[in-house]
């Protein structure tokens, strides 16, 4: 492997649900940040690492810019705002739509305060025409000098060869900045905890998604290579607990089987994992219960 000689360090933002998670994964290549077709999924900041030939680079995923509706909410939007003063180079991710909307503008407005080098990726360009894209291009181009403009699709990886490209002219000088191997600095339990989270967002509806959060109660690694997940799912309303649960358990065990089996996967080892469902009423609001959850300043 290359010595390591630059490092980049690439804030991530954007409104919710326009792919940054999507990006973020495909560009460090491994699934990092979990990833569902709800806003809002992503609630703290996430660290992806790939290291490239001479260049580590650092991605920091981000919450969606939104408005907030509870003290979560206000320690997302503080999350994207920190995170966008303190990087080498902003990326802002936007919908293939030749409309800058407020979220936007607002965050074009602190990359240009912070002075940051700036690059604009306009996502899912496997959904529309060539021309359409060129009038996007334009429509941006007037709210701001971006160092460059590229159009990707995160689902397939289009694209993002260019954009790593263009990141490498922002790295700076320097010892890499995580071990060589890591991709994320996550801890097991967290990237769990999120994954058990992914299932829910993915399979339940309406707004039960969005007051749930994941605790991890037990993990033990056995001698013979399993590892033992007691993990409780809290959510707001004694309602949501029945929809969670499901008829005779079945949306538990559903839940608690494809987290297993994507876990299995990304930890390489067998995974023995139990979920329990307990009522937390209004914790999104309860400053206490945030910590114990991990959203705490960062």
């Amino acid at each position: 492997m290359s010595e390591i000689k630059k490092t980049a360090v690439v804030s991530v933002v954007g409104r919710p649900n326009v792919g940054k998670s999507t990006l973020t994964n495909k560009l460090v290549g491994f699934k990092v940040a979990i990833v569902s077709n709800k806003p809002q999924t992503t609630r703290t900041r996430i660290t992806g690492v790939c290291t490239k030939d001479d260049c580590q680079y650092v991605f920091l995923d981000t919450p969606g810019l939104h408005k907030p509706r509870s003290r979560l909410g206000d320690f997302m939007v503080k999350v994207v705002n920190d995170t966008v003063a303190e990087v080498d180079v902003a990326v802002l991710v936007v919908d293939p739509v030749a409309n800058v909307g407020h979220a936007e503008e607002q965050l074009i407005e602190q990359i240009k305060n912070n002075h940051i080098p700036s690059i604009l990726v306009i996502n899912k360009i496997d959904t529309l025409p060539h021309e359409e894209i060129l009038a996007i291009i334009a429509t941006y181009a007037e709210k701001h000098d971006f160092d460059a403009i590229i159009p990707v699709s995160a689902r397939t990886g289009k694209g993002t060869d260019i954009l790593m490209d263009e990141l490498y002219k922002f790295a700076l000088e320097g010892p890499a900045l995580f071990p060589e191997d890591m991709v994320s600095d996550q801890p097991e339990r967290v990237l769990a905890a999120e994954m058990i989270r992914e299932k829910m967002l993915r399979m339940l509806d309406r707004e039960v998604p969005h007051g749930v959060a994941v605790g991890i109660e037990r993990w033990n690694e056995r001698e013979d290579g399993l590892i033992e997940i007691n993990a409780t799912i809290y959510c707001e309303k004694a309602s949501h607990k029945g929809i969670i649960i499901g008829k005779n358990g079945e949306m538990l065990k559903k839940i608690g089987k494809t987290a297993r089996i994507e876990l299995e996967r990304n930890l390489d080892c067998r995974i023995y994992l139990e979920l329990w469902v307990k009522v937390k009423e209004d914790w999104r609001n309860n400053t206490y219960q945030m910590r114990n959850f991990g959203y705490e300043n960062q």
